[in-house]
């Protein structure tokens, strides 16, 4: 019984990777490749079957011609089976073209073009994938910390860096590649040279939505019916998008999916006690300090430089930098979270000033934190390589060393955290906008 049980759930894993399954469903969404014409072999005249099975990860010295696909580059493109140029009758005049809108993070790549023949899904998927990207988190917490609830922020950057932490680190120890191409067209192809089992984008596009509605059930007044449709069609939408993208398969949604509610579970109940021993506890910087550092030192020593080492001490710096600065603000009296009495809380009536003010100090605190982000990457990074004699000319080439990569994006990002949490909120206090 548990052999038949063992075997059912391999086959079924095996099923479930399987990326002819993400092909399919880009082509019901409407999204179609532009391949490259396949080599034929010599003796026989037939083309080489799709293969279906992983890849190795892409090397900068290799030569990407499009798609994830290495091969000829000379071969003559085709869209769905007709040479480039050449518009068969039956192509529908609202069908775009279009391209990865980011290059590859390591090999610079920019991937190759695909035709859009539902133009609606594609907007909603890639939006629905940004949910998961730096860009979203830059303005997300500061959001919420600056104009609805600090203490839920603070609370949810601890999940997300412990989220990402785990998930880039499972992923550089099981090293899956990410679906094979053909048969899958890459709609995106920034993260195309990591690997990909599970999804971190699942896993934060989860644990996000989730751990917001079990922060603040209860705190605020909403219905459980309505802040659980929310993060489950939050959730969702950032999942199927990871499929729309070409980036994962189905397998390795579930999985991060799964992964997620687990490291929740386990987080949820000790979140109160991690934010109470952060303001408190005497010891609690060196602590901070030294815990996500060494945690950063673990991540970097599992693989080869990829974007997934530099994203994961992004993520351990904000969270140092976030720490830290909780601890400041508490024992300078600048933490004045509501108190219990106050439960549950109500939304004000939104009106024009509301608005006006909870805007001014967004645009104002990001501004700081971009130029915070600006001015501490343009001196980091130099002042780095001649610390440990590399050339700074070239920045990609540079952030490939650990000694470099590790140091600049603690030293950057806690930075960027500390700011977000002590000082942004102390020029508000001074400028009259808290």
């Amino acid at each position: 019984m548990a052999n038949d049980f063992v075997k059912t759930f391999v086959q079924t894993c095996n099923y479930l990777q399987d990326p002819r399954h993400v092909a399919r469903f880009q082509r019901l969404c409407g999204v179609k490749g532009t391949f490259q014409v396949k080599a034929t072999k010599p003796d026989s005249g037939q083309t080489e079957p799709d293969c279906p099975g992983l890849k190795k990860r892409v090397q900068s010295s290799e030569v990407s011609v499009g798609n994830g696909a290495t091969g000829d580059a000379s071969a003559a493109p085709q869209v769905n089976g007709t040479q480039q140029g050449d518009r068969p009758d039956d192509v529908d005049p609202d069908t775009a073209r279009a391209k990865p809108l980011r290059r590859n993070s390591l090999t610079g790549d920019v991937g190759q073009e695909f035709l859009i023949h539902n133009k609606f899904l594609f907007y909603l998927f890639t939006f629905g994938t940004e949910l998961g990207n730096e860009m979203f988190f830059i303005a997300f917490f500061p959001f919420l910390f600056w104009n609805i609830d600090a203490l839920v922020s603070r609370r949810l950057i601890v999940v997300w860096a412990w989220n990402l932490f785990v998930g880039q680190s499972t992923k550089d120890m099981v090293r899956w590649s990410r679906p094979a191409s053909p048969p899958v067209v890459k709609v995106e192809v920034f993260y195309n040279s990591e690997y990909s089992m599970p999804s971190t984008h699942a896993m934060t596009g989860t644990a996000i939505p989730f751990c917001l509605f079990m922060l603040t059930y209860g705190r605020w007044q909403y219905t459980f019916l309505f802040g659980f449709c929310v993060a489950l069609s939050w959730s969702v939408l950032v999942c199927v998008s990871r499929v729309y993208m070409g980036m994962h398969s189905i397998l390795e949604v579930i999985t991060g999916f799964l992964y997620s509610l687990l490291i929740l579970a386990f987080f949820q109940p000790v979140l109160d006690k991690i934010d109470t021993f952060y303001m408190m506890d005497h010891y609690a910087p060196l602590v901070i300090i030294v815990s996500h550092v060494s945690l950063g030192l673990v991540a970097f020593s599992l693989d080869s430089w990829s974007t997934s080492r530099g994203d994961t001490a992004q993520a351990l710096g904000t969270g140092a930098g976030v720490a830290l600065a909780t601890h400041v603000n508490y024992q300078l009296g600048l933490l004045l979270d509501p108190p219990l009495s106050s439960l549950p809380l109500t939304l004000p009536p939104i009106s024009t000033g509301l608005v006006f003010l909870s805007l001014l100090r967004f645009f104002i605190g990001v501004a700081v934190i971009l130029v915070t982000r600006m001015v501490m990457k343009a001196v980091t990074i130099p002042f780095l390589c001649r610390l440990f004699g590399l050339p700074s000319d070239d920045v990609r080439q540079a952030r490939q060393h650990m000694k470099v990569e590790l140091p600049y994006r603690y030293i950057v990002y806690s930075v960027v955290g500390f700011s977000c949490v002590c000082v942004v909120p102390l020029l508000f206090r001074i400028f009259n906008l808290a």
